[in-house]
């Protein structure tokens, strides 16, 4: 007997796939309505980068006196320090004006797209800081890099209304 092989993934590209919403209001994040979902802003056209949104598990170390081996258990979780770089307009309005700093509220991965019955994740988030990188070389377009404290545990693999 042979062990059942995984499924096969259908494989895709983030680009012109992956939705990033910024949604002011969810009241439960394990289940947002898509009501919430419309209510909020699609990022995708003004953002260029994204870094961290990733959530890890501390692993503890457990040894004992009987064993030279030293187990580990799950331990903390966290997420990665999260950024977002957006496009600036000549006139300022833009992701700032959207997500001022110190405001709450959702970042929505939807990897597979907005698709009801795909995948989501949903950050809990504070706006932290807009960092504005500027430059004298005139070989790309002037971009603010906005930083998210996360602060809850995301839901993962939530799925789309």
């Amino acid at each position: 007997m042979v062990a059942t092989p995984i499924s096969a993934s259908s494989r895709y590209v983030n680009v012109n796939t992956t939705v990033v919403y910024w949604v002011p209001t969810i009241a439960n994040k394990n289940s947002p309505t898509r009501s919430e979902l419309n209510a909020g802003t699609n990022l995708v056209g003004e953002n260029s980068a994204a870094s961290g949104w990733t959530v890890k598990t501390d692993l503890v170390e457990t040894p004992t006196m009987a064993n030279r081996f030293t187990p580990k258990i799950p331990g903390r979780i966290q997420a990665d320090d999260s950024s977002l770089t957006m496009y600036m307009d000549l006139g300022g309005t833009d992701a700032r004006a959207l997500m001022p700093a110190d405001t709450n509220g959702f970042i929505v991965w939807c990897d597979g797209g907005d698709v009801t019955g795909r995948k989501m994740d949903v950050y809990p988030v504070r706006v932290a800081s807009h960092s504005k990188p500027r430059s004298t070389e005139a070989k790309e377009a002037a971009t603010v890099e906005i930083m998210y404290a996360i602060t809850d545990q995301p839901a993962e693999y939530v799925t789309i209304p």
